[in-house]
């Protein structure tokens, strides 16, 4: 009963947080702007069918889960509602198909245990996916991981690394001894190698993560963690030896300013936004979001920040600390090993994601072009996180 209480406030907060967002923007044209009350009611209904059918007909499973994409898709599709209307509407219709998925997901599959057995079938598809974009893609911002099939655009990472953590899963689950490790260590090396060949410098940090935090849960050797981390200072090294563009990256983090107005610029606009805007932001509608590269994407977190301040930055980590918190509390009482691993896995992925992009926009780490969970435009970031999600609402419901 508590726990019904505390999803009911937070269902509240989420309506408030939404029309409060979209209610601004309504204010913002003259004459109003009736198109923003209008996506905060769509908004609102996407979400609240989605919670009355995991709430009706899956009483036993996390609802908070469903409930955090809500307030991650509010925060984003108002933000891009700000830059550029067109966008916004696609993202809607993108979060529809995530929610879509969600449902259909915890609706439709059977027992997880049963999927535990496609090992190979994983391996293979997380390899295609990784490798796919090394031999057909095309360059986008530095990084060749794209893939166009007609007007189609997709990064086939971002399905690859939904295969590895299963893969993964199905691989570690019977782990006994050394020997067991080494065919997954094969494939996430390869894997890295093509991300390294893409030059997605952000892909490959989130993969690394994903593998050395289900190494660890798997083995609880820490021995075999220092000597992923060493590996990984060899491959940095050598990486920055042989490309230009690690170099670049690198030096940009170093030194923005440098270079302020060639490849420095992303990264000094992204620190001049979030520093104008102050702990308390300018406002909705007061920012220069025009002035951030690839705002909709990369850097949604400092056009957010530069409006709505520091302290809306902090409270977007809290919040993806407690979806990350609540998918591990999945995996800690579900009893199957490959679930619990599962579950592992996609809650390291987004956890990994948003504190990798995050990372880059402050300048904390070098800047990689990933996009933070369900905020930022773009249906394949938006169609796996919701997989993901999918997968860890249905072993909650095992738990």
């Amino acid at each position: 009963m508590k726990g019904k209480r505390w999803e009911s406030r937070l269902l509240l907060a989420t309506y408030a947080l939404c029309f409060a967002m979209f209610g601004s923007l309504f204010l913002l044209k003259d004459p109003y702007d009736k198109g923003a009350i209008v996506m905060a009611v769509i908004i609102c209904l996407l979400f609240t069918y989605g919670y009355i059918i995991i709430r009706k007909f899956f009483p036993d499973g996390d609802k908070f889960i469903i409930m955090f994409t809500a307030v991650f898709a509010v925060i984003g599709i108002a933000t891009l509602y700000r830059i550029d209307t067109s966008i916004a509407i696609k993202q809607v219709v993108w979060y529809t198909l995530g929610m879509t998925g969600f449902i259909a997901l915890v609706v439709l599959l059977p027992d997880l245990k049963t999927f535990a057995r496609y090992k190979y079938f994983y391996m293979i598809l997380t390899l295609v996916f990784m490798g796919m974009a090394t031999f057909i893609g095309v360059e986008r911002g530095g990084a060749r991981n794209w893939v166009s099939i007609g007007p189609v655009g997709f990064q086939p990472s971002e399905f690859g690394k939904i295969f590895l953590c299963a893969y993964l899963a199905s691989a570690l689950k019977n782990y006994r001894k050394f020997v067991d490790l080494i065919q997954p260590a094969v494939v996430v090396m390869i894997s890295l190698l093509f991300m390294v060949l893409q030059t997605d410098l952000g892909s490959a940090l989130l993969f690394f993560g994903i593998a050395i935090t289900m190494l660890y849960i798997v083995t609880s050797n820490s021995k075999y963690v220092v000597g992923c981390f060493l590996l990984l200072a060899v491959g940095a090294v050598i990486s920055y030896k042989l490309f230009g563009h690690v170099r670049v990256r690198v030096n940009v983090w170093l030194d923005p300013w440098a270079d302020f107005e060639g490849v420095g610029y992303q990264v000094a606009q992204s620190l001049m936004a979030i520093a104008s805007g102050g702990f308390m932001g300018s406002g909705i509608g007061l920012g220069y979001p025009q002035l951030i590269p690839v705002n909709e994407s990369d850097f949604i977190f400092s056009v957010i920040v530069e409006e709505l301040g520091i302290i809306a930055g902090f409270g977007i980590l809290i919040l993806y600390f407690l979806l990350f918190y609540r998918c591990m509390r999945a995996a800690i009482f579900v009893e199957d090993r490959f679930s619990q691993l599962l579950a592992v896995g996609y809650s390291t992925m987004i956890a990994c994601q948003v504190l990798v992009i995050i990372g880059g926009v402050i300048g904390a780490i070098p800047l990689t072009g990933i996009t933070l969970p369900i905020i930022s435009y773009g249906g394949t970031s938006m169609l796996t996180a919701f997989f993901a999600l999918g997968i860890i609402q249905k072993i909650s419901e095992d738990a």
